[in-house]
């Protein structure tokens, strides 16, 4: 892993990760804890969760919950809460699934699939942590949303629309529990080396149409978005909140049109 930065900015804060088993998740819960922070990791997999616990130092917290159905989130932070003595200061709606694919094949299960992973599961999670971030008037909500939220691009209708959904929840959540003492923010990533990514990027021609439209010419690795969301969760942001930042090497500031991938 890359040194990092950060000092211990989340020193004694409790955080939860959804969606923490790999990629993104396991990136930010590792820059969390090498923070100060304690993690609860939330995802489906047992063993991608052990993995990533093994690299922290803090005393992390394994949750396996399934957050599409419609007890899942609430659980897993129940389980959180127990865990962590009834505090938590930070949340991390980073679970996600994403769907390439055109849009006149879209089925309507796939759309209720990724609504309800990323729109659903987000927001329902955080309606289970707020009650404890009100008691004790203080928080910082951190969702992952995608540069998919802020620009249009082929084959990601449903995508794309779920992200913007993710967007328009941190500004209301930031209006709605700013004078309470709790910020909303959105991480936008662009394109990531990720497992997510991978394969797509190895077909003919797609890694060179992709970096074509990033004007630092390379993708973004899952350390620096994590860096982001430590920022974002830490006082050192307290100035900032309802707010959509992209960590995306510049895409949302170009007028290049996405490749069609």
């Amino acid at each position: 892993a890359q040194e990092r930065a950060v000092g211990q900015l989340l020193y004694g804060r409790n955080a939860i990760v959804t969606g923490a088993g790999r990629g993104i998740g396991a990136a930010i819960a590792a820059a969390l804890d090498a923070a100060g922070a304690r993690v609860a990791l939330v995802a489906r997999s047992i063993d991608e969760l052990e993995a990533t616990a093994a690299g922290l130092a803090n005393e992390p917290v394994v949750v396996r919950a399934d957050l599409g159905t419609h007890d899942g989130p609430a659980a897993a932070v129940a389980a959180a809460l127990e865990a962590f003595d009834g505090t938590i200061d930070v949340l991390v709606n980073n679970a996600g699934m994403a769907l390439r694919k055109d849009s006149e094949d879209l089925t309507a299960d796939e759309l209720d699939d990724v609504w309800n992973v990323n729109v659903r599961s987000a927001l329902l999670t955080t309606v289970a942590v707020l009650p404890s971030m009100l008691e004790q008037g203080s928080g910082s909500i951190v969702s992952i949303s995608s540069i998919s939220g802020l620009r249009g691009a082929p084959r990601r209708a449903i995508y794309g629309a779920s992200k913007a959904a993710l967007d328009g929840m941190t500004r209301s959540l930031a209006m709605e529990y700013g004078p309470r003492g709790i910020r909303a923010n959105c991480v936008a990533p662009g394109v990531v080396e990720t497992e997510m990514w991978r394969g797509n990027l190895e077909k003919p021609g797609v890694a060179d149409a992709v970096l074509s439209v990033i004007p630092t010419r390379r993708l973004s690795t899952p350390d620096e978005v994590a860096d982001v969301v430590v920022f974002l969760a830490s006082d050192a942001s307290r100035a900032i909140t309802g707010e959509v930042l992209a960590a995306d090497g510049g895409i949302h500031a170009t007028v290049n049109l996405w490749p069609t991938v």
